[in-house]
């Protein structure tokens, strides 16, 4: 790495836009026997891809032998309002706060390939890297604390003194040899703020999530109907949760976005359910183009917006349930009459 030195990365990926950088060899012991007993409770529901490749996912230096280092980086998306004000809106979809702009998938990478590409320039052309954004089995919130960016908190997401817990995470695996960072400690202490705010009892334990409880779950990942008792507690959350995360006294030190792109659309700033009931499959992809929400389709999004049409107790919502009691998604069709069903009820009550 000769006229290459760390802080010279670092300070390369502060000027590329990351928020924070670290580095950790890419060995992580412990990783393997947590993941395993996370799928062996079944805590995993139906993503299917977290059992798959797990010697990959618990053992990076399974994935790539040849990496040597892995350069963790921070992407700040601290949003400029409180997601939790929205809740109190039934009339309106509450998305999550990432999914609100541009898909983070692309911005990132980008800046990862830059980064990427410098560092092969400055370091020599023998030098390999691999650049992964959740597209691959890894295990970025272990590596991300064991290269000091912060630690997995009680909510299991990953949290910092100095960034709160607004913000991605990307990863730069790499042949080159860079001393590693010192790991992270918790700081959580007795505090239980985001265990307390998930509405649907996630958490059977801090530190430990059930996804088949997670909202963020079940609107992205869960196909088909979705349990009534947990449907119920979804209120208008129709894409992702982000109660856990805004719930955090760290976000106090949170630093504010700098990349344009994270910026909410006003489209997605609370939408009218009707209107999102609406959307044929073309109307869906046009509106999401772009956005992180269109890779779970028309039927799966619908169906969400159709519970939180349940949830509203508003019965001028009534017709655009009843509009979608026969549609030829059987899911959709099944959450339609589920919603007609509560608000009838809440009309007549």
């Amino acid at each position: 790495m000769a006229g290459l030195d760390k802080e010279s990365i670092r300070q390369r990926a502060l000027e590329e836009g990351f928020s924070k950088v670290g580095f950790a060899r890419p060995d992580m012991p412990d990783a393997r026997a947590r993941l395993d007993a996370f799928v062996d409770a079944g805590y995993h529901g139906q993503m299917g891809w977290m059992a798959e490749r797990m010697a990959w996912r618990g053992d990076p230096t399974a994935l790539w032998p040849q990496a040597r280092t892995v350069i963790m980086l921070a992407e700040v998306y601290t949003p400029e309002h409180d997601p939790m004000e929205f809740l109190e809106r039934p009339e309106t979809g509450a998305i999550s706060v990432y999914a609100q702009g541009r898909d983070y998938h692309d911005v990132v990478k980008k800046r990862l390939k830059r980064l990427g590409r410098w560092l092969i320039e400055a370091a020599g052309a023998d030098t390999e890297i691999k650049v992964f954004v959740d597209t691959a089995p890894v295990m970025e919130k272990p590596l991300a604390a064991k290269a000091g960016l912060g630690w997995q908190g009680k909510h299991t997401n990953l949290l910092g003194r100095d960034l709160g817990n607004w913000f991605f995470l990307g990863s730069i695996f790499t042949t080159l040899e860079i001393d590693p960072d010192p790991a992270e400690i918790e700081h959580c202490g007795s505090c239980r703020a985001c265990l307390d705010v998930c509405p649907t009892d996630a958490f059977p334990a801090p530190f430990k999530l059930d996804a088949r409880r997670c909202i963020s779950y079940l609107t992205i990942e869960h196909h088909g109907p979705i349990d009534e008792d947990l449907r119920a507690k979804m209120g208008n959350r129709i894409y992702g949760c982000d109660d856990c995360l805004a719930a955090c006294p760290w976000n106090k030190f949170a630093v504010k976005a700098s990349e344009a792109k994270y910026a909410a659309r006003d489209d997605l700033i609370a939408p009218p359910l009707s209107e999102l009931a609406a959307l044929d499959d073309v109307g869906f992809r046009a509106r999401f183009s772009g956005s992180p929400i269109k890779r779970i389709g028309r039927d799966r999004f619908v169906r969400n917006v159709l519970y939180a049409i349940g949830n509203s107790a508003q019965p001028e919502l009534l017709p655009s349930a009843q509009a979608l009691v026969d549609d030829p998604d059987t899911t959709v069709a099944d959450a339609a009459r589920w919603a007609a069903v509560r608000l009838r009820a809440a009309e007549e009550s």
